[in-house]
């Protein structure tokens, strides 16, 4: 499994961060690697909200249908895609603090029969897409 977690201090209130998270749309304009990150369904987000961003990975332009799984508004956000020989989990948790709010990020990435042998050089190259996606994301959160 290849995981990538940041913590990142927001000057945004728990509730502006966590609805900016948790609209996975979003993921394009602070993640460099999502080339588009486009909204499936039309109601309120929430539990059951689809988007399909489009990301690079490994040199390739690869789509991922994410679905909130889980959401406990305004802490709380789990996304997850599923596709054959692997699953993507991202887990948001937002914490209130005096002033603005902690967002903590993990992103983890389980890769099912012989592809499990990939977990090593996975990991180097999840590594630095969350690098690069964390770098985005802070000042994203600090406007």
């Amino acid at each position: 499994m290849a995981q990538f977690g940041t913590l990142i201090e927001s000057a945004l209130s728990q509730e502006t961060a966590f609805g900016y998270m948790t609209d996975f749309s979003s993921a394009r304009i602070s993640d460099p690697s999502v080339r588009r990150a486009d909204r499936v369904d039309r109601e309120p987000v929430g539990r059951g909200s689809t988007f399909d961003p489009v990301a690079r990975f490994a040199g390739s332009d690869v789509e991922l249908r994410h679905e909130i799984f889980e959401r406990d508004p305004p802490r709380r956000v789990v996304l997850e895609a599923r596709r054959p020989g692997f699953v993507s989990r991202d887990t948001l948790t937002v914490e209130a603090r005096e002033p603005g709010c902690l967002v903590h990020y993990d992103a983890r990435l389980e890769l099912s029969g012989a592809r499990g042998l990939l977990d090593w050089p996975l990991q180097r190259v999840f590594d630095r897409i969350g690098a690069k996606a964390e770098a985005g994301m802070r000042p994203a959160l600090n406007p």
